[in-house]
């Protein structure tokens, strides 16, 4: 079999080099050919994953047509390049053959508040091809994914024969997929989650202690449970590791770009400078504001992404922040 990966930052490039060493033969598109030609010699992405080898069936292009006979193709764009990315693939894929798309992106569109599935039918409309859908979420750093560290996530679709395929494929010694029917609590999940971690690099650079950092962790995903009720997720999916399990790495983990960004934060840096000096997109600075959106939209509290959305995008102090959210009114742990 043939995977196609489009996107190769540190998630796209991992998975990549995850399919190469486990016997598919693997296309990796980047966009910039300065950098497909410095990956193809050097045969590593020092700027997104150094110091991991890439394997010698894993090429890397940046030719879309190289990719148009994939057996399995994964998206894993930023959200806020996602659908320009896939529209531009459409347009080069065979009209008549179905393609199986895997999202890896955790985030929701600023714009239109529309998750990956929604952007991908509908590009798939407009393009008059048809996109079946699935997707990649749970607790997998990159780093630990690409050098075979154990690791297990969740496959998502509506399509049961589509997830339980994926899973037969992809799933090695290395990577245990679960499938799941809860397209968007999967996806509400990876993408509300991100908005906690920065939450809780933020306690962690202006000195708060486990105590606070504990609460965050369970309030928060007290949060994402409720967002994702209001959209049609199912409970299970956030007490799972497409919820809470990559909610705790992602709020303790040294390697998550959400946490460091929220570290930042404490610094007094702002979002332009952060991707300015490390060349990332911590999803959760940029959804954050989605977040916030979508929530309003269903009268779903949200406290700590709307804080968060303040600190990130009006330049509140993140110790404000935090007093903001221990003078709430007093309620029920049960409430939901």
């Amino acid at each position: 079999m043939k995977v196609g990966v489009l996107g190769a930052g540190s998630f796209g490039t991992a998975l990549a080099i995850y399919a190469a060493n486990n016997g598919f033969d693997v296309d990796l598109w980047a966009r910039r050919q300065e950098f497909v030609e410095e990956a193809q010699k050097a045969r590593t992405n020092e700027r997104y994953l150094p110091g991991v080898p890439l394997p010698d069936r894993l090429q890397v292009t940046g030719d879309l047509t190289r990719l148009i006979d994939s057996d399995l193709l994964i998206m894993a764009v930023p959200s806020h390049g996602f659908r320009h990315v896939l529209r531009e693939f459409l347009e080069v894929y065979p009209r008549g053959r179905r393609l199986k798309l895997i999202s890896a992106t955790k985030g929701i569109e600023t714009e239109h508040l529309a998750r990956m599935s929604q952007v991908s039918f509908e590009e798939g409309a407009k393009a008059d091809r048809e996109v079946c859908f699935a997707v990649l979420s749970g607790p997998s750093f990159a780093a630990e994914l690409a050098n075979g560290m154990p690791t297990a996530a969740v496959i998502a679709s509506e399509d049961g024969d589509l997830a339980r395929e994926i899973q037969e494929h992809l799933s090695t010694g290395s990577l245990r997929l679960y499938t799941s029917a809860d397209v968007p609590g999967v996806e509400l999940g990876g993408a509300a989650k991100n908005v906690v971690a920065i939450a809780a690099g933020v306690l962690t650079g202006v000195g708060l202690g486990h105590n606070t950092l504990a609460a965050l962790i369970t309030r928060g995903l007290h949060e994402m449970t409720r967002l994702g009720f209001a959209y049609g997720g199912k409970p299970r999916t956030f007490s799972g590791l497409a919820g809470l399990g990559d909610l705790v790495l992602t709020c303790t983990g040294g390697l998550s770009r959400n946490r460091r960004a929220g570290l930042a934060l404490a610094e007094g840096k702002s979002l332009p400078t952060l991707e300015e000096e490390t060349g990332m997109v911590a999803e959760g600075m940029r959804n954050s504001l989605a977040i916030v959106r979508l929530a309003r939209r269903k009268g779903v509290e949200m406290p700590i992404a709307e804080q968060m959305a303040a600190v990130i995008h009006e330049g509140r102090d993140p110790e404000d922040a935090v007093r903001q959210l221990m003078m709430r009114d007093l309620k029920s742990e049960a409430e939901l």
